[in-house]
């Protein structure tokens, strides 16, 4: 080969060579374990950043929590036992960020957004570049930079960072419209509104998971997308309830966050923000989002445990003086947006579980605080066969009626004061030959009224037939059915109207009140089913 040649193609080379130049703000590991951090030499680190660990096994990240003068604090996101004290740690400038997309219904994912299902991945990678790709599977991380209002794109990606502001009082309006759980007890007597946060609360094996459950699978054919959080929750029961979703035909518009309780606190501590941050990216399409965290008393353990390892100072029961903040600033995102900001909405139904009914300890009362309204689910009432477990008195919805449909709101306004009522007096049933009649009357219509709002697991009811049971409950149309034969009852009558009625129940579920004509037509439908009943009998 001439060597001019050559001598004049490496001078074009040289002449075309453009130097890139990249800085990096690098520390070292001072001390890990347990999966928490100390690190040196990155001075310029700010709070809840991003970093980057780099191991002989590979790269980890975690997030800077606590700034002293001369050390960092950082949570590690994953396994810790690969980081050695000595290892390079690098700052990102980036936060946590989630991959969204409508893929992710159905899916089982992890807080940092990774399938575990073993369905494959959500993303094709050809979709993204190989950094990016990297960065979703390590960690999902975005740049504050990119981040134009609430999300950045990344490889055609959709990234929301599971930290946010939540929505300003001008973007929101009143919780008007019903979210039906297909539960009686609830949906007549403590209604949940589109945008509302109502607690469940209650002992350890009291039927809260249950409630929530059932509130996904009546969602079936609707327009909520449903979002169940289990943190710190076992695998198996998790397995368990993703089961019963998929029998069901729930897992259509359901997306399970799994952060199991073999996982890192980290994970745990991360999950409802990440779930909430899905939830997001519905409600700012106009959608309607129902999203359970399970539970959050695991949550406040998981923060209580990376917190005291970092040594922040313990205040009462040893949690940190910011557990309210851990909890408010996540339920807040909870809302009901007003139209000129989509008219998306937000349901919250945070799970807390109590110690021996104790709802006066210190997360019950933190979260009933932030919340509008709490199902409290008592252990003597669910051991008395009485499930769902729901006790009418400590439990409460402040949004009220508002959040029923005029059909509902009508037949039902008398029950809770009935139910209340039956509660004060049901200790002197026993004497039964004592009371006078109205007394009398009262017990038997709170018996009646407690046998119908009991009901089985995995069988939510539509509102139409709610409606139609709960009219002729009140309206004494039961008084004359032994108790003992009220469920039998029920289940004939609703059975009887599918088959020769439906046209009633469609007219309820149209007009959603009653009117002289459904009114009529459900009187007609209950006397000509009693009729039937008492022939059979």
């Amino acid at each position: 080969m001439n060597k001019d040649y050559i001598i004049e193609s490496l001078k074009k080379q040289i002449e075309g060579f453009k130097a890139e130049t990249k800085s990096e703000k690098t520390g070292r590991v001072v001390e890990v374990g347990d999966g928490i951090a100390r690190l040196s030499g990155l001075s310029d680190a700010m709070a809840s950043e991003m970093l980057e660990f780099q191991s002989k096994s590979g790269t980890t990240f975690g997030v800077a929590l606590n700034l002293e003068e001369d050390q960092i604090g950082a949570m590690i996101l994953g396994e810790y036992e690969q980081i050695k004290e000595g290892d390079a740690v690098r700052s990102t400038g980036k936060i946590l960020s989630v991959p969204v997309s409508e893929k992710i219904i159905g899916r089982v994912v992890n807080p940092l957004g990774i399938a575990i299902d073993g369905k494959g991945s959500i993303t094709d990678s050809h979709e993204l570049d190989t950094d990016s790709t990297q960065r979703t599977q390590m960690g999902n991380l975005c740049n504050p930079r990119e981040i134009s209002d609430k999300s950045a794109k990344i490889g055609g990606l959709k990234f929301y960072p599971i930290e946010k502001i939540a929505a300003g009082v001008i973007e929101r309006e009143s919780v008007k419209e019903p979210l039906q759980t297909g539960i009686k007890a609830i949906d007549s007597v403590i209604p949940i509104g589109r945008g509302q946060r109502e607690l469940i609360i209650g002992d350890r094996q009291t039927g809260k998971t249950a409630v929530a459950i059932d509130a996904i699978i009546n969602q079936k054919d609707g327009d909520v997308i449903c979002i169940y959080v289990a943190i710190g929750q076992k695998e198996s029961k998790v397995a368990r309830i993703v089961a019963e979703l998929e029998k069901n035909d729930a897992m259509e518009h359901t997306i399970v966050v799994v952060a199991g309780a073999s996982d890192p606190a980290s994970l745990s501590f991360i999950a409802p923000y990440a779930g909430c941050a899905i939830g997001e990216y519905f409600m700012d399409q106009g959608r309607d989002v129902l999203i359970i965290y399970d539970d959050l008393s695991k949550h406040a353990w998981s923060y209580r445990q990376v917190s005291l390892l970092l040594r922040r100072p313990p205040g009462r029961e040893a949690y940190p003086g910011d557990i309210f903040y851990l909890h408010s600033r996540l339920l807040e995102r909870s809302a009901k947006l007003s139209k000129e900001f989509g008219g998306g909405s937000i349901t919250a139904l945070p799970i807390i579980e109590t110690q021996a009914g104790d709802v006066s300890a210190y997360i019950p009362t933190n979260v009933i605080s932030i919340t509008d309204g709490q199902i409290y689910l008592e252990a003597d009432l669910f051991y008395k066969g009485i499930r769902p477990a729901l006790n009418v008195g400590l439990s409460v919805s402040r949004v009220g009626s508002a959040a029923q449909i005029k059909a509902m709101k009508k037949v039902a306004g008398k029950l809770r004061l009935d139910l209340a009522q039956f509660r004060e007096l049901e200790a002197f049933a026993q004497f039964g030959s004592d009371l006078d009649e109205s007394t009398r009357k009262q017990i038997e219509r709170g018996q009646r009224t407690v046998e119908v709002l009991k009901q089985d697991q995995y069988e939510p009811m539509p509102v139409a037939n709610q409606v139609a049971i709960i009219y002729a409950l009140t309206n004494g149309y039961l008084d004359d059915v032994a108790v003992a034969d009220i469920q039998k009852w029920e289940k004939d009558f609703h059975s009887y109207l599918k088959d020769a009625k439906q046209d009633v129940l469609d007219l309820i579920a149209e007009k959603k009140e009653i009117t002289e004509e459904v009114e009529e037509k459900l009187k007609k439908a209950i006397d000509e089913y009693k009729e039937i009943y008492s022939n059979d009998q």
